[in-house]
């Protein structure tokens, strides 16, 4: 037996870690866009990266290191993702890693912001030689690696043993924008003192992204730098599978939902259920395709239960699927029941009363086998048409 309990508090409240986010002159307004964490222990480390092609210098750096390597430093930059920048890209990061006054272990760079640019090495020189590896400061640090982010995106648990011991986890993370499941235009650095073995790090990681941040989804479009890290001091001398696994699937399920919600001008938080499909893999076809359909998704933000979009969704993705087993309902109002049309005024009314609220379930019973999948999306409206139109300014 295991207890888990959500705390106020960030990464920087785990021992051993310390963290904090500065202006380094990356983004012409001053705010902050330059941050670390700091270990003052070595870290084992695990990450998840993006699946697009064309992975970024940062993530073709990490990859750079034998499998087992340890680390105690990762320097995160925001306005400049270090993408499509050969070689030099690469040689950039070496070059600011060995201008430090301070000593490090296989230091690790993360970056997000606009693609194509080389780094501006003066700025981040004089930037990571002014941290204070002694801070704690988990707010600055959420706020510096936000790019379109409306707000900062964090949070942290303890978990007790049935003993009495206990170890603490933590998130921090960014992502609102070019979201698509296979990770996202994301980085999330999840931080422990838990006494993990290295071999199970990777495997929970990986479990636990299946229905995390692989089944989100804002915009369809997926990334270059998309990052997902796990370090792990182990300063707890405490662990427990089960209870690490379930601890590190609400972390990463928070962090996937906060970025669904942020979603770009998103006003709204949806889940699409999908049941008794044929098989997992035909469940998950269906409820990411719902998740990434533009159709559905400007239904959502006007407000439309167009249940036909729904439908034709579905059965576009080429699932197994049925129109006289399907049943499509908008929380608990069923709008479409086994080739039955529900959707009569009263209903149409109790359907968009359920989209008016900002987060509510999108079920869809397929009747053809017993399989589920639960993908997460938002609207798309105005908003997001605005913000990455200006994106470069």
């Amino acid at each position: 037996m295991f207890s888990i309990f959500p705390i106020k508090g960030t990464i920087s409240d785990i021992n051993g870690f310390y963290c904090d986010g500065i202006s380094a002159g990356l983004r012409n307004n001053g705010s902050l866009d330059m941050g670390f964490i700091y270990s003052d222990t070595l870290c084992d480390i695990e990450s998840i990266f993006t699946l697009n092609k064309f992975q970024a210098a940062p993530l073709k750096h990490y990859q750079l290191y034998p499998s087992n390597f340890k680390t105690n430093f990762v320097l995160i930059n925001s306005k400049n993702a270090n993408a499509l920048t050969g070689q030099q890209g690469i040689d950039n990061i070496n070059t600011l890693f060995n201008s430090l006054n301070y000593q490090v272990t296989n230091p690790i760079m993360s970056s997000t912001g606009v693609i194509g640019n080389q780094l501006p090495m003066d700025k981040l020189i004089n930037g990571a030689n002014s941290f204070d590896l002694s801070a704690k400061n988990g707010e600055n640090l959420s706020k510096a690696i936000m790019t379109t982010d409306a707000y900062p995106k964090k949070c942290f648990y303890e978990v007790t043993l049935e003993d009495g011991s206990s170890f603490k986890i933590g998130a921090v993370a960014k992502g609102a924008g070019m979201i698509n499941p296979n990770l996202a235009t994301m980085l999330c650095f999840i931080c422990t003192d838990a006494a993990i073995p290295k071999e199970d790090m990777k495997e929970l990681l990986e479990v636990n992204s299946h229905t995390t941040f692989n089944a989100i989804s804002v915009d369809g479009d997926t990334s270059t730098n998309d990052t997902v890290m796990l370090l792990s001091n182990k300063k707890s001398n405490t662990y427990d599978k089960t209870a690490f696994a379930e601890a590190l699937r609400l972390v990463m399920h928070d962090m996937a939902m906060l970025m669904v919600a942020d979603g770009e001008g998103a006003k709204k938080a949806v889940a699409f259920e999908v049941n008794n499909a044929a098989s997992v893999e035909e469940a998950q076809i269906a409820a990411k395709a719902l998740s990434n359909s533009l159709l559905v998704k400007t239904a959502l933000f006007g407000e439309d239960p167009n249940f036909g979009r729904i439908a034709s969704t579905i059965g576009a993705s080429r699932v197994t699927c049925d129109e006289n087993t399907l049943i499509i309902s908008y929380n608990d109002v069923i709008v479409y029941n086994k080739g039955e049309l529900c959707f009569t005024e009263e209903t149409e009314l109790k359907a968009g009363k359920v989209l008016e609220n900002e987060s509510f379930k999108i079920i869809c019973d397929l009747g053809v086998g017993t399989s589920s999948f639960t993908a997460w999306g938002c609207d798309l409206g105005y908003e997001y048409v605005k913000i990455n139109a200006d994106y470069r300014t």
